[in-house]
């Protein structure tokens, strides 16, 4: 079954799933129909082929006039600020990643324009469910409209209700460390709150955290019993949580059989046992890579856990896997 999607958006989560889908074996059964950007496409094909994450691609890009040509596969460009003028009737799913999803109407577009599917790259309350792979990708159900949540939420929740089965989570707090995203001010600038609008790469800036809401939404038993926190810090990519979870049942184990236990037994949850640093877990597909080194249990039922997630490359892999299971539904 050849899956096809459109890309509407071809911001960081754009790139980074089309950099995916023609770099990844195991994605041959997706197919590009069409990208959408207001942006030129002369300057998203730079873009695509340079990025200060990632490093070149290795393929080669161009364009042809209103395609974006990678090494000889043409993908047809558009530069619609009508998304809804566009013909999707061939098209199974529309990746929405403009991050600009600000109304029902908006979200609506691209079924608007024919495709049985759409996935938000963020959180929406326009969609009909929010869902996260590995937590309640069941609640798809035959919604239309779907949002791949945060890439912080995606980190999170599918641990915590795994651990949450096993043991019974009583209360938890989770501090996320994330990097700096072009919601921030390269020089201080106003932004939505104080400390936000201070210089990015200059300083770490205690923030908020939309996870704390969106957990709400995807586990609301165990998010009612979890408080959630941010800082940025000024590194380009890959993120962490560290995490205190006071549990209801004593552990019983030790910390790393814990946590080993649900890598293995949720595909999207990773696992380093070296001691690394942001930078060693740039490109990694899964939601989160447990740092077992870091992990220290206190007492019997209090365990403390740490762990990285690329929050582009990870969150954009999600996003493909939403796409599969939406394509798949009969």
């Amino acid at each position: 079954m050849t899956i096809r999607i459109a890309i509407n958006g071809f911001g960081r989560i754009g790139r980074t799933i089309l950099r995916q889908i023609l770099s990844l074996k195991h994605n041959g059964d997706i197919t590009v129909v069409c990208i959408n950007d207001i942006a030129s496409i002369e300057t998203l094909a730079y873009l695509f082929k340079y990025d200060s994450a990632f490093g070149p691609l290795s393929d080669s890009v161009s364009t042809d006039g209103s395609n974006l040509v990678v090494n000889t596969k043409k993908i047809p460009f558009f530069n619609s600020a009508e998304f809804t003028a566009l013909d999707l009737s061939d098209v199974d799913v529309v990746l929405e990643c403009t991050g600009n999803v600000r109304s029902r109407k908006v979200a609506e577009q691209g079924l608007a324009a024919g495709a049985r599917a759409v996935v938000i790259s963020g959180p929406s309350d326009h969609a009909d469910v929010t869902a996260v792979i590995g937590a309640n990708e069941g609640a798809i159900q035959d919604a239309k409209i779907v949002s791949n949540s945060s890439c912080t939420t995606n980190a999170i929740a599918p641990l915590l209700n795994y651990i949450d089965k096993c043991l019974g989570v009583e209360r938890a707090h989770i501090t996320t460390i994330h990097c700096y995203t072009n919601s921030q001010p390269l020089v201080d600038a106003p932004r939505c709150d104080a400390a936000r609008s201070r210089a990015a790469a200059e300083s770490i800036v205690p923030t908020t955290t939309s996870a704390a809401k969106e957990l709400q939404k995807i586990l609301p038993d165990v998010g009612s019993r979890t408080s959630i926190s941010s800082v940025r810090v000024p590194s380009l990519s890959v993120s962490a949580i560290d995490a205190t979870l006071q549990l209801v049942n004593s552990v019983g184990m030790s910390s790393t059989d814990i946590l080993k236990a649900s890598a293995e037994n949720l595909p999207v949850i990773g696992q380093v046992v070296d001691p690394c640093v942001s930078r060693d877990l740039r490109a990694r597909p899964e939601s989160l890579i447990l740092a077992l080194p870091e992990t220290v249990i206190v007492g019997d039922t209090q365990i403390r856990l740490f762990g990285w997630y690329d929050n582009e490359w990870g969150f954009s892999a999600r996003m493909i896997e939403m796409s599969r299971l939406l394509a798949a539904r009969p």
